[in-house]
């Protein structure tokens, strides 16, 4: 049987533990052109006792942006940035893979100067925050056949970009309703061609990014996230026929890559399929499992000696607890996140929580 804190080969790279830092927005990109600042720095060393750390969602084009002072990795003075970030983390041991989220319709042009653009001209409900505020979602330019392989190449360079700055990988953002979530999901995806209708048409975006950042820099340096039936941004995958058809169809058609992991964020009611995904796929199995209202706890760990995955990914608690292993190792006490400085500010509430020491 398995336990969390045994070490574990993720595709030739040794992690210390099988705890995940998740990926989680925090809008402090202060930097010249949205790049990464010494505070980020801190912040990501700060927590590198995780097995492996999954940074925030990081634009691959200028287009791919969606919030106010989240990081790029498209330019040469974001590449060197990130460098400082990838530094601080290894001189403490630890392993750290960058996500390429591109947010497609979610976005503004007040914050880019350009219209978002998604799979097809279909506007999300609800608003999103740019500097001016909460805005209501703008109707997107639908993605040309061109435009749709330049986004896939864009996707590559980021990636060759990332290893560039020295991260151990990327995994690419295809949850949470955002671009390449939008391709799968029928409500964002109302496109007649070959990347719309039928589940094989709509993952074939998917699938296709997939492949090519594989070619980039190695399949075994690339992860690919996703959460069926999240409703997030707007997203409708409440037809559970076609959830269990699109999804067994895109992880299917993903693990003949043989990417280095599968990392899902479990929405409610999906255990089975969770289950059934975590049996088809062929190498390793990261979950965030859904635990309600309540952060993802050391009950979770239990997951893994049961086998229903190879490692789990904690957001909130590694927000507020830097020494996360080693809390839950002995079972708290936990430090509490202050939601009022999630997204940007300064230091606080980003490095000042403190450690058991």
């Amino acid at each position: 049987m398995s336990t969390a804190f045994e070490s574990y080969d993720l595709s030739g790279t040794s992690l210390s533990n099988r705890i995940v830092m998740a990926p989680m927005t925090r809008s402090r990109a202060y930097g010249p052109g949205q790049s990464a600042t010494e505070l980020m720095a801190e912040y990501y060393a700060q927590r590198a006792s995780a097995g492996l750390i999954v940074t925030e969602g990081t634009q691959p084009s200028v287009i791919g942006q969606g919030y106010p002072n989240t990081p790029g990795i498209h330019s040469v003075e974001q590449i060197a940035a990130w460098r400082t970030v990838t530094d601080a983390v290894h001189a403490q041991g630890g392993v750290i893979y960058l996500q390429l989220m591109h947010t497609g319709r979610v976005g503004h042009p007040t914050l880019m100067g350009l219209t978002p653009a998604g799979p097809s001209a279909v506007a999300a409900q609800g608003q999103v925050y740019t500097q001016q505020g909460p805005q209501d979602f703008v109707t997107p330019k639908e993605l040309t056949e061109d435009e749709i392989q330049q986004t896939i190449a864009d996707y590559a360079t980021a990636a060759r970009n990332a290893i560039e700055a020295g991260f151990d990988g990327v995994e690419l953002h295809g949850a949470n309703g955002y671009l390449i979530h939008q391709f799968l999901a029928p409500n964002a995806n109302q496109r007649t061609d070959a990347w719309g209708g039928i589940p094989e048409n709509r993952i074939r975006f998917a699938v296709e990014t997939a492949d090519a950042v594989a070619q980039a820099i190695g399949a075994d340096k690339v992860g690919f996230r996703i959460s069926p039936a999240n409703p997030y941004n707007d997203i409708d995958e409440s037809d559970r026929t076609d959830v269990e058809a699109t999804y067994t169809a895109l992880v299917n058609a993903l693990a003949p890559l043989n990417l280095a992991y599968l990392h899902q964020m479990e929405a409610p009611e999906v255990r089975d399929l969770t289950l059934r995904l975590r049996k088809a796929w062929p190498t390793t199995f990261i979950l965030n499992p859904f635990t309600g209202t309540e952060p993802t706890g050391p009950e979770e760990l239990k997951l893994i000696e049961d086998g229903i995955a190879d490692l789990i990914a904690y957001g909130g608690l590694f927000l507020a607890n830097p020494d996360l292993p080693t809390r839950l190792q002995q079972n708290g006490p936990f430090n509490t996140p202050d939601r009022a400085t999630s997204f940007g500010g300064d230091h606080r509430g980003y490095t000042d929580y403190p450690t058991l020491d």
